[in-house]
């Protein structure tokens, strides 16, 4: 039976390269796909581009595409990925001239927008999911809307021969879903392969979490290599059953256990997964040890999907200002928590206002506060951290120079202080008629 190989060469846009790398010269793949947009990075990213026009892509770009593309060249494996972020035909445009760069010929680069919905939304009357108001009731403080596309799109390009595919928002199983309704020729009505496809993109999207990596835990769940974690590949089946494995000799472990982690993997439901191909159905998967390293997957299904998409509204939200400073030897922790009453009623005396602040040392309370991490042993070392959300910048920076000033103002021993302040762009969602977003595709050729 016919078999396609899909790596998952990246989780989040700041994941490792080296294992994509080995995918690309070692996986025997046939497609490569990069995960890189989370909710709030394609936000992020629009700013970006709001700054300077020829920006809005995911920021290691360059670097990934400079480490594959030859080696992908040379083994005719073709690559997908959302690294276009909030701008996909500048990305589009970057992998061309680094394949020029590279002397690679004859490379077709596709480039998927039309996911960028702000216009449309402000247009309309959409509610905000989370808190119930308006999406008008956000005002100029909208930085980003960008609805989340299909595989459509992503199978169209490879359909018109593009070897490389770059998306902005797209849902994330998507990313293989593409390739293997291209491949196969699977209807976009069949609803059982399009679960099924989805489900090997969701085990594929967050990359090293299949194979070991965020499920690690020390004498209780250990996994070999992590240093040299090995990234996930899909052996897909035409009638939609598929087999996760990874490089032999790469770092890691794929079992059952850590197949099932990831399937549960922000699934709100496991019966009715939400996806703009299909609502997806896990509640039958079944998961097989088939060997070293080698989990069977069969079970998944479907029925038809949604009439509306999910968009991520980014909008500025505040600012928050954060100061942190260690404390060490005897009656530290004592030294810490003076040391955060003091930036407490610094912030009173100045006038600083905030509408959220926590105060904690890190190492005593930080995580779970105090009722949950108490000790009947005294740390030998504590950092404390002041951080507070702000409606302007100039207050969020003066949080940080009050926990600063502790150097000289006290209490005794305070070192290594540290101060920053940021905007928070915040993201809510909504939903909207899928004919409110159109797919587009550009084609960029050597």
């Amino acid at each position: 039976m016919q078999t396609i190989r899909i790596g998952g060469g990246a989780g989040y846009s700041g994941d490792r390269i080296e294992p994509a790398i080995e995918l690309a010269e070692h996986g025997r793949l046939d497609y490569l796909m990069f995960e890189c947009l989370a909710e709030r990075t394609i936000a992020l990213a629009q700013q970006a581009k709001l700054k300077d026009p020829g920006q809005g892509y995911d920021p290691l770009l360059a670097e990934r595409m400079g480490a594959v593309l030859r080696p992908c060249h040379a083994n005719r494996v073709k690559i997908v990925t959302n690294m276009g972020a909030a701008n996909p035909l500048a990305a589009a445009a970057l992998v061309r001239d680094i394949a020029r760069e590279l002397g690679l010929p004859r490379l077709k680069i596709a480039a998927i927008s039309g996911d960028d919905v702000l216009d449309a939304l402000r247009a309309g009357s959409f509610v905000l999911h989370d808190s119930g108001a308006p999406v008008s009731s956000l005002g100029e403080r909208i930085v980003s809307a960008n609805a989340y596309l299909g595989a459509q799109p992503i199978a169209e390009a490879l359909r018109a021969g593009a070897d490389v595919v770059i998306t902005g928002r797209v849902a994330d199983p998507a990313l293989a879903l593409g390739p293997l309704i291209h491949a196969f020729g699977w209807p976009m009505d069949d609803w059982r392969l399009m679960g099924a496809g989805t489900l090997a993109g969701h085990l594929l999207e967050c990359a090293g979490q299949v194979t070991g990596g965020y499920f690690a835990d020390p004498g209780k769940k250990d996994v070999a290599g992590l240093a040299r974690l090995g990234f996930p590949i899909a052996e897909i089946a035409r009638d939609g059953t598929f087999e996760l494995t990874k490089v032999a000799g790469s770092g890691g472990a794929l079992t059952e256990a850590t197949c099932k982690e990831q399937l549960l993997y922000e699934i709100h439901d496991p019966t009715r997964y939400l996806t703009p191909d299909v609502v997806a159905d896990f509640s039958r998967v079944t998961v097989r040890q088939a060997g070293a390293d080698r989990v069977a997957i069969a079970g998944g299904g479907g029925s038809p999907r949604p009439d509306t998409l999910k968009v991520s509204v980014g909008y500025l939200d505040s600012y928050i200002g954060e100061g942190q400073i260690s404390y060490a030897g005897p009656n530290a922790v004592a030294r810490g928590r003076l040391a955060l009453q003091i930036v407490a009623e610094r912030l009173a005396l100045i006038g600083v206002r905030h509408t959220e602040m926590r105060a904690e040392l890190i190492g005593v309370d930080a995580l779970h506060g105090a009722a949950l991490s108490r000790s009947s042993g005294e740390p030998y070392e504590v950092r404390a951290r002041v951080a507070a959300r702000t409606e302007s910048l100039r207050d969020a920076v003066r949080i940080g120079n009050e926990v600063e000033a502790l150097l000289t103002c006290g209490p005794a021993g305070g070192g290594g202080a540290f101060k920053a302040a940021r905007e928070v762009i915040a993201v809510q969602s909504t939903l909207i008629p899928r004919e409110l977003a159109k797919p587009a595709i550009d084609f960029l050729e050597m």
